[in-house]
């Protein structure tokens, strides 16, 4: 499907030289005061991993790859990520490396959105927030103000967050899973 430079975003799919590439980063758009305008996009080929740095003119249509979506519930996690159709209860072996450093999220029978460009897997979406608790962080320190101030903690899946003085361990807390911050206690 062809879309306009101008409408690239981040995480989309693109064709380009033959190959399938991800927009890594938001693209820069740019309009210098001589010539016309361009969007610079950071892409990463999926087949290898590497990097191009491409320039396209504003008025310029590129080819936005065609991918199928379904969901899937994460079963368990050993040499691949093993997950199971919702509908067709069919089980299927994703790579590691499709995930990259999201893989520490998984839970089990969690629901993933898995996108195909014909077969082939292309990306995993996690659930946008998700919930943990805490299992260590330092005691409130008694004079700090509960605004401003952040402490250090370590979830329950292993990762680290900053978080407000006022939650303890054992407390349960909202993740934003693509900046990997903490958002606000569960409700």
């Amino acid at each position: 499907m062809k879309i306009n430079a101008n409408s690239i975003k981040s995480g989309f799919v693109l064709e380009h030289n033959g190959k399938l590439y991800v927009v890594s980063k938001t693209p820069d758009h740019t309009m210098p005061g001589k010539g016309g305008a361009f969007v610079q996009v950071e892409m990463k080929d999926l087949k290898t991993g590497t990097k191009l740095n491409e320039r396209f003119r504003s008025n310029e249509n590129v080819t936005k790859a065609f991918l199928d979506q379904k969901d899937y519930q994460f079963l368990y996690l050993d040499d691949f990520v093993n997950l199971m159709d919702k509908e067709t209860f069919e089980q299927v072996q994703l790579p590691k490396e499709i995930m990259g450093d999201k893989i520490r999220y998984l839970k089990e029978d969690m629901t993933l959105k898995v996108s195909f460009h014909d077969t082939t897997p292309i990306t995993v979406e996690l659930p946008l927030t998700m919930v943990f608790t805490i299992a260590e962080t330092e005691p409130v320190v008694k004079g700090q103000t509960a605004s401003g101030s952040y402490k250090p903690a370590v979830l329950d899946n292993g990762m680290r967050v900053t978080i407000p003085q006022f939650i303890n361990v054992g407390d349960r807390v909202v993740v934003n899973t693509e900046t990997d911050s903490y958002l606000e206690r569960e409700k």
